[in-house]
């Protein structure tokens, strides 16, 4: 995100103004503008200790995987069935990451799905036809 600095003119209730003496002397009005930043050394630091902490979580998963027993350690009985469980167990976990699309985008990929099928169909009969007239007049020519 985009580091902001607000920027407020105030204008103070004791703003100065000159009284004009004749009426040729516009009044002179004065504002206080006051700056405040914000402290971008605080945002760095609570910024890199996010990193910090998502590596350490990255580090342990890692470990945690390695951590897994081999499955030539298994009883040969055993084996496909543990490779099995494995299999769906990591299946689900990916189904966890996936982003689902809403209706709307749904309905989108549909109508595309729709549109490409009957796209590729027709080029797929326009090629038969033009097949068949053509071996037509190959082999219907000699008769």
């Amino acid at each position: 995100m985009a580091n902001i600095t607000r920027i407020k003119a105030k204008d103070d209730g004791g703003s100065k103004k000159k009284e004009a003496h004749s009426s040729d002397e516009p009044a002179e009005i004065t504002r206080k503008v006051t700056v405040k930043a914000k402290n971008s050394e605080n945002k760095k630091t609570k910024k890199a200790d996010r990193e910090a902490v998502k590596q350490r979580n990255k580090a342990e998963k890692k470990a945690a995987n390695k951590d897994e027993k081999p499955l030539k350690d298994y009883f040969f009985l055993f084996i496909p069935f543990v490779a099995l469980g494995r299999y769906i167990r990591d299946s689900f976990r990916e189904l966890r990451q996936v982003r689902w699309p809403n209706r709307k985008e749904t309905w989108k990929l549909v109508f595309s799905v729709i549109l490409y099928v009957v796209v590729i169909a027709g080029f797929i009969m326009l090629l038969d036809v033009l097949f068949n007239f053509i071996f037509s007049q190959i082999y219907g020519g000699n008769n």
